[in-house]
């Protein structure tokens, strides 16, 4: 891999440099800065509201400007998080613990270049991590047969017993919809239409973009309609952006605070890593760990940079370590990066170890495309953030209808066939039923893209083993090991509720006797 990456390295960097590349990551970085700031809207929404928009362009752009808009949404979810205590991401509740107190203390801008700073850090260190721990995951991967890819897509549907954090009946639920959905359209193997019920269109199956859009997009508009009313203002804009001071704090003051970034990014790839964690988790376990390795615990949540620190290196981190998965194997680490996927699929890139081999050029101008919009985004965010806070007062009746808008012209616009309209009303409406029985809509979106490739796995497993799947499947170790990975992922979640269950009584019976 590493041979593979040192060949390419002239056409990366001759790909990567080019005027269209630079100026989709630049309106990545700030679409996905705006995206992130208001509030109820997320990276998923935004990148799912791109995906048409990138038909048009090379590879390496379009999934650059994805990438990009995914770490700066949970970058900008910081700055209303800071300045009004409204997390414009649920990534970001962590920072407004620390980042409000700061902001009523006249150290609104400092606080946001702690947390821009982090965010760029974290950002940076998971793409170092991508580009590192991917190529060596998909070097393993490319001892991975028929059986292998379908217990991997077996184990990223496992992810479910993650995403359903409610209710595991309803998560797996919903992915069984998604691989009925999937299963749509002409059979590869034998020709067969299934489930198309006479429509010719849903001969070639559901078109992936569409139906992404509506799922993310609409349920979000209806659920902003809905609560119009309820929201509150919380600070002054006008205040908040006539607010002076500096932005950057002394050196004295960051080099005590790059520990905690450093170790909070750590453990950010890690928790993208795992399926189903996302930047939430990230945020949380490296606020916690800030938290009680801090030498003045008595200041979080009262005002301390060291926590906005924590929190936004933590789940920037997330983003490049839940893309590591998701290109070398196609399990996808978050509902983020499940759209993501699917917008690779979209440009022909198919995730596994052929992106790192016959991709190479490619795969590896995605990832230090990614690294730049990191760095960029810090740069650019340290410059608008004390003026993006005014967005948050666009009135929802005219925000609403500018995204459905989009919508609509995304989905029309990737064939001009009105079809696709209709696909991404229907999935907007399943999304926001599916939102409001409390049904995990990102397990739906696992199912329906991992579906084809479990089926197309088992399939060729069943002919190679000639009759004799049991034994095929018992003589091939790599599988007995993701099958183990299976059995984790599907049972650890419910353990680990138990767990907390448990303690949350024990603590609770003292008190009540």
């Amino acid at each position: 891999m590493l041979q593979t990456f040192l060949d390419a390295g002239p056409e990366i960097l001759a790909s990567l440099f080019t005027l269209e590349t630079m100026l989709c990551i630049l309106l990545g970085v700030v679409g996905g800065m705006f995206i992130g700031a208001l509030p109820g809207l997320s990276a998923t929404m935004g990148i799912a509201l791109m995906l048409p928009f990138t038909y048009g362009l090379s590879p390496i752009s379009a999934i650059a400007m994805l990438m990009t808009i995914y770490t700066s949404a949970i970058c900008g979810g910081s700055i209303t998080a800071i300045l009004i205590h409204t997390p414009g991401t649920p990534s970001s509740a962590a920072t407004a613990l620390d980042g409000f107190p700061l902001t009523k203390q006249g150290k609104g801008l400092q606080a946001l270049g702690v947390s821009i700073s982090a965010s760029m850090i974290g950002g940076t260190v998971s793409a170092v991590a991508l580009l590192f721990l991917a190529s060596m995951l998909a070097s393993a991967a490319l001892k991975f047969g028929s059986m292998e890819y379908f217990l991997l897509a077996c184990l990223g549907l496992s992810v479910i017993a993650s995403l359903a954090s409610e209710s595991l009946v309803k998560g797996l639920l919903a992915g069984c919809l998604g691989l009925v959905l999937g299963c749509i359209g002409i059979d590869a193997s034998s020709g067969y239409a299934r489930y198309t019920f006479g429509i010719v269109p849903l001969l070639g199956g559901i078109p992936t973009v569409p139906a992404l859009i509506g799922l993310f997009s609409i349920p979000q508009v209806l659920d902003q309609l809905e609560n119009a009313r309820s929201q509150g203002k919380t600070v002054n804009v006008a205040e908040v952006a006539g607010m002076s001071g500096k932005v950057l704090l002394p050196w004295k003051e960051y080099k005590k605070l790059l520990p905690t970034i450093l170790r909070s990014s750590v453990i950010g790839v890690f928790a993208g890593i795992l399926p189903g964690a996302g930047g939430e988790i990230g945020s949380w376990m490296a606020y916690n760990t800030a938290k009680n390795r801090s030498k003045n615990k008595e200041l979080f949540g009262k005002g301390s940079y060291e926590g906005v620190a924590a929190s936004e290196a933590g789940n920037n981190a997330v983003t490049g370590g839940a893309c590591i998965p998701m290109m070398t194997l196609g399990i996808p680490g978050s509902a983020a990066a499940a759209v993501l996927m699917g917008g690779l699929m979209i440009h022909g890139l198919q995730p596994g170890a052929d992106l790192f081999v016959k991709k190479a050029s490619t795969t590896y101008a995605i990832i230090f495309g990614f690294m730049l919009a990191n760095i960029m985004m810090g740069i650019i965010g340290l410059f608008i953030a004390r003026y993006i806070v005014r967005i948050t007062k666009v009135p929802v009746n005219i925000l609403c209808p500018i995204i459905v808008v989009l919508a609509v012209v995304g989905s029309y616009a990737i064939s001009s066939d009105m079809y696709n309209v209709y696909i991404m009303i229907i999935f907007g409406l399943i999304g926001y039923f599916m939102r409001l029985a409390k049904f995990p809509p990102a397990a739906m979106v696992l199912g329906f893209l991992l579906g084809h490739m479990a089926e197309k796995g088992l399939r060729q497993a069943v002919n190679l083993s000639r009759g004799n799947l049991l034994s095929y499947y018992l003589h091939r170790p790599i599988s007995l090991v993701i099958t183990a990975l299976i059995v984790i992922g599907i049972f650890l979640p419910m353990v680990l509720d138990k767990i907390k269950a448990s303690r949350s009584e024990g603590r609770q019976k003292p008190d009540g006797q």
